[in-house]
């Protein structure tokens, strides 16, 4: 099993790879913050004529020490039901040290219903693009599809809640069995997610979000090998608000179990938001 490349996937490919909703469309009962979470996908789609930036570094130590950098840049489609994006990536692994771009996801999602109705969906399609070196880890080497259905719903004046549940199918994968030939096999992933925010003040919030990810990869005798990711994120996000330009930076600390070992990483997050 390539665990660099499980390391890197489990990092960028499932958080980030829906990335990046604004909260618009319906009238809120009190003022938030219009941005994204940082590993639950938010049901609102992109404001028309609005578009976003947004950066993430996300650090992990151990038990290899990985360092993921993405980058998001969300764009509306033909009003608010519609909108585009793509995802860029980066990584940075230990052991041997391998360093380079990653998949490419390109995103779409449809404002299934607004936060007017019981609750906002927003449910996305994604092509992931094999832009990364699969050799070294930094990608699967096959073009990948991912579905993801957000769901978002206001508790109260305060609170709000995100709720998650997707599929990622990379057909094809190439893998070489223990008699050293050459076998593909189609590898499916599952993702679910849940975060509650706590809306504290007009400018930051206090963030709780958890998700879980199973991926696979193949082993080195052409057999399908699963692994479980957990990650319980707290995080905080505030609001700079200037003429045309909201920028939002935000922290998180998330705590990831992967098959039963802990560890503990640092996630930092930009985002710049501006009409066009």
């Amino acid at each position: 099993m390539n665990l660099r490349r499980m390391m890197f996937l489990g990092c960028c490919c499932l958080p980030f790879a829906g990335v990046a909703q604004t909260q618009h469309g319906a009238e809120q009962p009190a003022v938030a913050i219009e941005d994204n979470s940082f590993f639950v996908e938010e049901a609102f789609n992109q404001e028309e004529r609005v578009v976003q930036h947004i950066f993430n570094v996300l650090y992990y130590r151990r038990p290899l020490e990985t360092t993921v950098a993405t980058f998001t840049q969300e764009w509306p489609l033909i009003g608010v039901d519609h909108q585009v994006s793509y995802t860029l990536a980066y990584a940075h692994l230990s052991a041997p040290v391998v360093g380079g771009m990653g998949d490419l996801s390109l995103n779409y999602r449809y404002q299934l219903s607004a936060e007017s109705s019981w609750a906002a969906v927003a449910p996305r399609l994604s092509i992931i693009l094999p832009t990364g070196n699969a050799e070294e880890g930094l990608g699967m080497g096959v073009v990948g599809f991912q579905v993801n259905c957000p769901v978002s719903r206001r508790l109260s004046d305060r609170f709000i809640t995100h709720w998650n549940a997707g599929m990622t199918v990379f057909p094809g994968v190439r893998g070489i069995d223990a008699s050293g030939g050459t076998m593909r096999r189609t590898l499916p992933w599952y993702n679910c997610a849940a975060s509650i925010i706590w809306l504290a003040a007009p400018t930051w919030n206090l963030m709780l979000e958890a998700t879980m990810n199973s991926t696979a990869d193949l082993d080195d005798n052409g057999g399908v090998v699963r692994s479980t990711e957990l990650i319980v994120s707290p995080g905080f996000r505030y609001a700079i608000n200037l003429e045309g330009l909201q920028i939002v930076p935000g922290v998180a600390l998330p705590v990831s179990f992967v098959d039963g070992e802990g560890r503990v990483g640092a996630l930092l997050y930009l985002s710049f938001e501006h009409p066009y």
